[in-house]
């Protein structure tokens, strides 16, 4: 990780929950061009990624990320800082939000793109992991287009579990994609 000193990965609350969505349409930008134009990759009549034409500003599009404050028991929404910059948020799911035999899913993983290819984004996913020990599962799209997402998730993960990891294509809740499946439970 060149030129930075420090690297922060938060539990956000309600005061600073305005930071993780304000970039969240960013990240659903970034995704519309991993999917390209399919439904619910395209933004809306009023230029808003959402399915629903009900979304006419990005503030009407905050009302649909406050679950993430509103679950402390089970929804964990972290935001990464460098140098005391907001620079990505990972948003952590457990039960009942997982499938069965998962307690930790990866639900919205996100770095701006000043911070990328630096390491930032595979030392606070290494982070979150060291959280919480059990099964975790990691959904990204398997196409063509996102083929620097699934390195990425390959690299870390493998690193991360000394490659004790399974990795397929299967269809999700989220439609089909490239799972990742991990223990890092001790024993």
């Amino acid at each position: 990780m060149t030129g930075f000193t420090n690297i922060a990965i938060t539990l956000t609350d309600q005061d600073e929950a305005y930071i993780i969505k304000n970039m969240y349409p960013l990240y659903l930008h970034d995704l519309s061009g991993h999917y390209g134009l399919i439904p619910g990759h395209t933004p809306n009549k009023h230029g808003i990624f959402e399915d629903s034409n009900d979304y006419r500003t990005l503030t009407d599009q905050y009302d649909v990320q406050k679950i993430w404050w509103e679950k402390p028991n089970c929804l964990y929404p972290f935001l990464i800082r460098v140098d005391n910059i907001p620079a990505g948020f990972a948003l952590i799911a457990t039960s009942p939000y997982c499938v069965k035999g998962i307690d930790y899913f990866v639900n919205d993983f996100f770095l701006l793109q000043p911070f990328r290819g630096k390491g930032i984004a595979e030392h606070s996913a290494t982070q979150v992991f060291d959280k919480w020990k059990g099964n975790w599962e990691i959904y990204t799209n398997p196409s063509e287009r996102n083929i620097t997402g699934q390195k990425f998730w390959r690299k870390t993960v493998s690193k991360y579990t000394k490659g004790k990891y399974e990795e397929e294509f299967g269809t999700t809740m989220d439609g089909y994609k490239l799972i990742f499946r991990f223990t890092n439970s001790n024993g």
